[in-house]
């Protein structure tokens, strides 16, 4: 694995200041977003590292703009932020360093920039939305928040051809987004939110209701657990097929992605109707092995081209 002052080198950011900007959003990567940023360091070429973490670092400071308070507040915040990038793409010039980054990045990598306009674009309905009547919203959601959210990193990898790319990203982050729903039920339900589609719980007899009910898991839950596991899990396996998509620096840290949300699910259906009270964790000790296979087998692609 390369040093990061390396990592800057190869993806030759060498403006003293410019570098800062780069050390802060990887700092801030780094602490929320632990295990996905160990695998960008060690999985995918130094010279890309950088422009993951300040494409990651750009999505993470616009969801936490509007991600809390009322509506109102967080789309006057969205259409504030909006402006703010607007203006430093055109211009080049940022104020704050997560956009210095953005900016800097794109000239690298132009086909970031109409993936931070779908991205935005798409913003407002992750505002408004706070449950889903039925699958078919969910899978709107998808579309317009989940997948524009993605592409920010997936536009980065290399992947060919476009449409068959795409596809294969959704089919992912579909499967990533229900496990987020339903492994983050507890945390969502506390802020009046709820992933999982009303007619999947009205399937098992359930009601929003029922799950904040202070009488423990309601008859039901764990039936419903086990779908949304279930679609989460075929969702999963079908990703690996993104895996033949991306260019091959990129398949270890797709594959290592992929199996690091099957140790979320894996957790997640263990944890059951306790879910109803806090989220589960993968397992650490899972998490570094699928890290430490897929660095030898990024090592050995790198050796062979050599």
């Amino acid at each position: 694995m390369a040093t990061w002052p390396k990592a800057l080198d190869q993806a030759e950011i060498t403006d003293p200041a410019l570098r800062r900007d780069y050390d802060e959003q990887r700092r801030l990567v780094a602490r929320y977003a632990r295990p996905e940023y160990t695998a960008v360091r060690l999985l995918l070429p130094a010279r890309l590292v950088p422009d993951i973490i300040a494409a990651t670092a750009f999505m993470h400071h616009s969801d936490n703009l509007i991600d809390q308070g009322p509506v109102g507040t967080r789309i006057a915040a969205l259409s504030d932020w909006e402006r703010q990038v607007h203006d430093a793409l055109e211009s080049g010039k940022a104020d704050q360093p997560v956009l210095r980054t953005l900016v800097d990045t794109i000239a690298r990598q132009p086909q970031l920039r109409q993936h931070v306009e779908d991205f935005l674009a798409g913003a407002p309905l992750e505002v408004r939305t706070e449950g889903f009547a039925s699958e078919s919203d969910f899978q709107q959601y998808v579309d317009g928040y989940s997948l524009p959210a993605f592409m920010l990193i997936a536009c980065l990898l290399g992947g060919v051809p476009a449409e068959k790319y795409v596809a294969g990203c959704r089919t992912f982050i579909e499967a990533s987004q229900r496990l987020d729903f339903l492994n983050d039920v507890a945390e969502d339900l506390s802020n009046g939110r709820l992933g999982i589609p009303e007619e999947d719980l009205a399937r098992r007899g359930l009601t929003r209701t029922d799950l904040i009910s202070k009488d423990g898991a309601p008859d039901g839950f764990r039936a419903l657990l086990r779908d949304q596991a279930q679609q989460a899990r075929s969702g999963l396996a079908a990703s690996y097929g993104l895996v033949d998509l991306v260019q091959a620096h990129s398949r270890p840290f797709v594959r290592a992605l992929i199996g690091i949300q099957g140790l979320t699910l894996r957790a997640a259906a263990r944890k059951g109707t306790a879910l109803l009270q806090g989220s589960a964790r993968p397992s650490v000790d899972a998490a570094l092995r699928i890290l430490v296979r897929e660095y030898v087998a990024a090592r050995r692609q790198r050796g062979a081209r050599q």
